[in-house]
């Protein structure tokens, strides 16, 4: 019996596998989406902060948030279909970026933002507290474990200063946002199956011919699209590409802390989001009247690379540790006894800049070591996946010739051999969630 067929398989119901199947059927190709989990947006994406930012310490990565922040402006312009169980929204706060010996002092950020003719202001230490409630603005880089004893001990007088870059903010829903695009890729006539594990990449004559999944059944196609964030590692190897990359991905667990705003301060209201490697943390405003707390990852913690089907899946010291370090900037902070928030995982790669390519498997494309500060670019990561998949599928050669992609809103051309498995590691990067 012939297996059921396929122009094209994405693995993985995420934002950005959505994102790329809405893309594909909407060029015309026969989709299917195929997830583990029962549901869009049901792993990683719905653990995402969901933060819209547009500071990267390369051009590259500010050209595509700039271009990923006007598809969340045009969101339900973008997709066309309304989704009938309520659409995700982005809303504004801007955003305040602390200067420190780890951003260079935001030199190559505010380079890159100039680049790209994006606004901020440029701050002194005595204007920052305009944007926080009774901030203390003491320096306190290198961060310290909550084991050693000068934790919390200030040393310097002051920061440097920040930048404030007022079009930033963040997206109400991921869950619900990955929920719109399945509504609008199935109106553009893509099909889904969910609880359907893939266990094998299926190959024939040299090239990709489709996956198999748990219980047997074989799902045929000439394209897969490999979108499975922290699983995109076993993806790979699956396939037998992952030996020849230069960049690899793998499972690094996380913990983001909510906790309550300080007495008297609307902060769901008023609140900025803030990247501050000076106390080693980011944090946005959360609905009701909460801080949400993520790492930026200071070099005195260790990172926990797991088996993304084994991991512990409770909080730690380590989620404590965050909140602590937010109540160094922001004495009021409030550190609860029984914390709130969300373990999650990134697909994280070696430099934690995505890989969004071809492989050396005809047929099957990454779009993988997303995790973190990803979320943002869905949409043009979409749109380029699927240029880049119609121009290798033609005969492009993108790893001699790699597809320059035009970008909608910003009418510039953006270099997708940037995002190469085969790159050399990117030594601009963070090394952080910043990118």
């Amino acid at each position: 019996m012939n297996k059921l067929r396929y122009d094209v398989i994405v693995i993985g119901a995420g934002i950005i596998g959505n994102c790329i199947a809405y893309e594909l059927a909407r060029s015309g190709r026969r989709s299917l989406v195929v997830d583990k989990l029962g549901g869009s947006g049901f792993g990683t994406t719905a653990a995402s902060c969901a933060i819209i930012r547009l500071h990267y310490s390369t051009p590259q990565g500010v050209a595509l948030a700039r271009e990923g922040y006007y598809y969340w402006l045009d969101w339900k312009r973008y997709l066309k279909t309304p989704d009938p169980t309520g659409m995700a929204s982005y809303k504004n706060t801007g955003n305040l970026i602390f200067k420190t010996e780890v951003n260079r002092n935001l030199e190559n950020v505010k380079a890159a933002l100039d680049e790209m003719g994006i606004g901020y202001l440029d701050l002194e230490p005595e204007t920052i507290d305009a944007f926080l409630p009774d901030p203390d603005l003491r320096a306190y880089h290198p961060q310290k474990t909550l084991d050693d004893p000068a934790f919390g001990t200030p040393t310097r007088d002051r920061i440097a200063g920040a930048i404030y870059v007022p079009e930033s903010g963040y997206v109400s829903d991921p869950k619900q946002s990955a929920h719109n695009v399945e509504v609008a890729a199935r109106a553009a006539g893509a099909d889904y199956r969910f609880n359907a594990e893939v266990v094998a990449i299926l190959k024939r004559n040299g090239r990709v011919d489709g996956v198999r999944l748990a219980g047997g059944m074989e799902i045929g196609a000439p394209v897969v699209v490999n979108v499975s964030g922290p699983h995109s590692h076993q993806i790979n190897q699956m396939a037998g590409v992952e030996t020849r990359m230069k960049i690899k991905t793998r499972a690094l667990r996380v913990e983001v802390a909510h906790v309550e705003s300080p007495e008297g301060v609307d902060w769901e209201r008023n609140g900025v989001m803030m990247s501050d490697s000076d106390t080693g943390v980011y944090s946005r405003p959360e609905l009701g009247n909460h801080w949400l707390i993520g790492s930026e990852e200071p070099a005195c913690d260790s990172l926990e690379y797991v088996d993304p089907d084994n991991y512990n899946p409770n909080f730690t010291d380590q989620a404590r540790v965050q909140v602590l370090r937010a109540g160094i900037r922001i004495p009021g902070l409030p550190v609860p006894n029984q914390l709130r928030g969300m373990v999650s995982l990134y697909d994280l790669s070696d430099d934690w800049y995505p890989i969004y390519d071809k492989s050396d498997l005809p047929g099957f494309y990454m779009a993988v070591g997303t995790s973190g500060n990803q979320y943002k670019n869905a949409p043009v990561a979409g749109a380029f996946m699927a240029e880049l998949i119609d121009y290798c599928e033609k005969g492009g050669d993108h790893d001699r010739h790699p597809l320059q992609y035009r970008m909608k809103y910003l009418k510039r051309s953006l270099d997708i051999g940037f995002f190469s498995r085969n790159r050399e590691i990117n030594r601009a990067s963070s090394f952080s969630v910043i990118g």
